[in-house]
């Protein structure tokens, strides 16, 4: 992982939908909060609005049809090829809606991370918000994770909670949900910029040690674990 002081750490974002956290991300890079410089974002559907919001900063935006190659496996190989070619120190799943074959991801692992809409191991895959509802739980939340074969099933980095409110919908709640989102995986991200956070051994790092436990994150600015001086900055 690069230091930060020598320059900012190269992404590569995989979004299929609205990019509301490359969004999130590109603004806390611009404030100075995010020690990385996006370099590319790549999709599999052409009409998504994160290309035009990449577009829009002058950032490397491409489209790869799954549709014209003959597997997932190729695809996903052409894909990584492609992130390969902007030689990013750490790729992103910013709302990326397709299953990653485990043979072209396998080189990646450490280097790739995600944002997940439920406090993971609950809930993997879809519709998470109504399963969470209509399972009676009292809280629901965001989980970041490095990206492994098993969907959802990385090992998880941090995550954020909030409580279920009684008259909740999937919709508010996802709505109540996404501005948190955007703070953890901003704070994550940073972590890992700053070469804090690492992978190792099948396991991620902090601060050179192993991480026993997801962090939590308050939900506005900090990780609520780590020492105040050392919390990853402020994503507003």
């Amino acid at each position: 992982m690069p230091n930060p002081r020598s320059r900012p750490s190269r992404l590569v974002a995989l979004a299929s939908g609205r990019g509301s956290n490359l969004r999130a991300i590109l603004d806390a890079s611009r404030r100075g909060d995010l020690p990385v410089e996006v370099v590319g974002v790549l999709s599999d559907k052409a009409e998504a609005p994160a290309l035009a919001i990449a577009r829009a900063e002058g950032i490397g935006a491409e489209v790869l049809d799954p549709r014209t190659y003959p597997t997932r496996a190729a695809f996903d190989e052409a894909l990584f090829a492609r992130i390969a070619a902007f030689a990013p120190d750490l790729v992103v799943l910013a709302g990326y809606m397709r299953i990653i074959d485990a043979a072209a991801l396998a080189p990646w692992v450490g280097r790739v991370l995600n944002i997940h809409p439920s406090l993971l191991p609950k809930y993997p895959g879809l519709h998470t918000h109504r399963r969470a509802i209509e399972a009676g739980d009292r809280e629901h939340g965001a989980s970041v994770h490095y990206v492994t074969a098993e969907l959802d099933g990385g090992p998880v980095i941090a995550q954020s909670r909030l409580a279920i409110e009684a008259g909740d919908t999937p919709e508010t709640l996802a709505e109540r949900l996404l501005p948190l989102e955007h703070r953890l995986y901003v704070g994550v991200i940073a972590l890992a910029a700053s070469g804090r956070l690492d992978w190792h051994d099948g396991m991620p790092r902090l601060d050179g040690k192993p991480l026993a436990e997801p962090l939590r994150h308050d939900g506005q600015s900090t990780f609520i674990d780590l020492p105040a001086q050392s919390r990853a900055p402020r994503p507003e």
